[in-house]
């Protein structure tokens, strides 16, 4: 074989392009693809990239690196709690980063699928033997879940410029409004009633997704979260 300078230099890169290398284990010689270089880096966790996790999708059971919980083919807007391996693909232990995330947001979506995703708070992360139950609060999503398929967890917050304000309409003049919302929060809330009148009462969250609205008269209106 000639030497590898004398060879000429090619770019761009493409998928199909080929090296030659050695395997591990046998010694053998092989050729490996630019792409199955990228899968394997990317799959197995191989670059560094900050606040950044890997885990693969199992429905019956799993291991280290895993996650499991939901059906396959649900929903990712429909998860609301996983089993999470307490270390990813790349080994790395989560624990203490992913305690240190509950009551923020985290994006999971397949790789090199990014429009198959969802966006959660995390309301809790406990320990439950080599796994940690994850409790989650869908935000947005869209897609579902595949089995065996690699997906990345990332902390994902969207800028408070661009933070939702979910709208609510109380039609029938009431003096408790129930409003379930979808922000994953526990919102500042605006009221007017049908005269454009900022009108204030007392405030209940029951939940992170959830507010009664008492007053003192009954009236109808809309009731502005974010």
């Amino acid at each position: 074989m000639a030497l590898i300078q004398s060879y000429p230099s090619y770019t761009p890169v493409n998928d199909g392009d080929r090296w030659i290398g050695t395997n591990s284990t046998t010694g053998s010689t092989r050729n490996f693809t630019a792409k199955q270089i990228a899968d394997y880096l990317n799959i197995n966790g191989k670059i560094s990239i900050s606040a950044q996790m890997v885990f693969k999708f199992e429905v019956n059971g799993g291991g280290s690196g895993d996650f499991t919980g939901p059906a396959g083919g649900a929903t990712l807007t429909s998860v609301a709690t996983m089993q999470l391996s307490i270390t990813d693909v790349s080994s790395q232990n989560v624990v203490a980063f992913m305690n240190y995330l509950v009551g923020n947001n985290i994006l999971i979506s397949e790789q090199n699928n990014i429009s198959t995703f969802g966006h959660y708070t995390i309301d809790s992360y406990t320990a439950n033997g080599a796994f940690y139950t994850l409790n989650l609060t869908n935000l947005f999503g869209n897609g579902i879940l595949t089995n065996k398929l690699h997906y990345d967890f990332a902390v994902f917050t969207l800028s408070s410029a661009g933070a939702p304000t979910f709208v609510f309409t109380q039609g029938v003049a009431a003096t408790t409004w129930n409003i379930q919302h979808n922000l994953g929060k526990f919102p500042s809330i605006t009221v007017i009633d049908t005269g454009n009148t900022v009108v204030t009462g007392e405030y209940n969250y029951t939940s992170n997704t959830n507010v009664i609205l008492t007053f003192s008269a009954a009236f109808a209106g809309k009731a502005y979260l974010n």
